[in-house]
């Protein structure tokens, strides 16, 4: 193909803040549809990212019927990813959709059906595999450093920032709050240093404590209580089917200084490594402990198809451009998404039962 030619299907925060941006910056691709229930910012977004024909819809259904769309990003709510997806895979067309898969898995597993029926490439947004930290810590893990990973934490702890735009609030379209929203990445992050995606049972809890309060300082701003029922914190304890545990910690408001986002911590039996100050590894060498913190500014190789310096949301889409150009495997694959939005379900469910969730 000459160029990729993109429909996008949500025009939104995520839209405007990553994907539009990021995809204007490749040379391989260009957006050609954009959909939108509220035609107004489907109409901008053609016009600020769009070909000169770009065409402008409010039913999806209606863009997936132009055959000559290869690729649609699906950037909607969280409830609406599921059918989106297969109605477009279905229809012929590679999905890009956005974190989590879905908002459970009897959801998520539709979307991997379709994409083994009809032939066609899935992936999920989670950028944050494409940080410089992310592919050194990465391919420490694959290059043996950390051997036997058994111990792990996944992080996504927000002291005071909760989003106040959008339908975050809303369990209904979001099916949760921070464990679905951020503590999604953070729990991708870990699995995939482990390369382990075979839970068997975990615990957890969630907690409405501080979505209440009237003296909030939040970072976006106050939030409505009355519209604020998601959680506001959630905490898992998963345990793997070769032992191997994780510790998931997510908060959009939590009292805390230990504020980190989108992070992983591992321990193995050989070393171990977090993403404190950038990566840190640590081991015990010839009769002494180390900790080696590697110049991640000095550049590097660009490992799965990553190109120098790029920001992680441009790297992302270059890195699934060529995934659909050259006919390869995206470097999320929907399986292992699959197996976030099964773990996060069953912390969920757990919360929910007070007692053990078996996968």
């Amino acid at each position: 193909m000459d160029k990729v030619r993109i429909g996008i299907i949500g025009c939104g925060g995520i839209a405007n803040g990553k994907h539009m941006p990021a995809l204007s910056k490749l040379d391989c691709c260009e957006m050609v549809a954009f959909c939108d229930l509220i035609e107004e910012r489907a109409q901008k977004a053609a016009k600020q990212y769009g070909t000169p024909d770009a065409k402008v819809y409010t039913d999806y259904k209606q863009l997936l019927e132009d055959k000559t769309i290869d690729v649609v990003h699906v950037l909607t709510p969280n409830r609406a990813h599921s059918f989106i997806t297969v109605d477009a895979l279905a229809a012929g067309k590679h999905v890009m959709c956005e974190k989590p898969m879905a908002i459970n898995s009897a959801e998520a597993q539709k979307m991997l059906d379709a994409a083994k029926k009809y032939g066609k490439k899935l992936t999920i947004g989670y950028q944050n595999r494409q940080r410089p930290d992310s592919l050194y810590m990465k391919k420490e893990a694959m290059d043996g450093t950390f051997g036997d990973i058994y111990y792990a934490r996944a992080i996504a702890i927000r002291r005071r920032a909760v989003p106040t735009w959008g339908v975050f609030l809303n369990e209904y379209e979001q099916g949760g709050g921070p464990l679905i929203d951020i503590g999604t990445h953070a729990l991708d992050l870990t699995l995939w240093v482990m390369n382990n995606y075979k839970p068997k049972y975990c615990v957890g809890t969630t907690y409405h404590k501080l979505n209440n309060d009237k003296d909030q300082a939040n970072a976006w701003g106050a939030w409505d209580p009355e519209k604020f029922t998601v959680e506001d914190s959630a905490f898992g304890f998963v345990v793997m089917e070769n032992g191997a545990t994780v510790n998931l910690e997510a908060s959009w408001a939590l009292n805390t200084l230990d504020v980190r986002e989108a992070v992983t911590q591992v321990s193995g039996t050989l070393a171990g490594g977090d993403m404190v100050g950038g990566v840190r590894i640590n081991g015990v060498r010839n009769g002494r402990q180390y900790v080696l913190t590697p110049d991640l500014h000095a550049g590097g190789a660009a490992f799965f198809d990553g190109a120098g310096d790029e920001a992680p949301e441009v790297r992302e889409a270059r890195t699934w451009m060529n995934a659909v150009i050259n006919d390869k495997d995206p470097v999320v694959l929907p399986e292992q998404a699959f197996c976030v939005t099964r773990i996060l379900e069953g912390i969920y469910e757990s919360a929910k039962s007070g007692d053990i969730y078996r996968f």
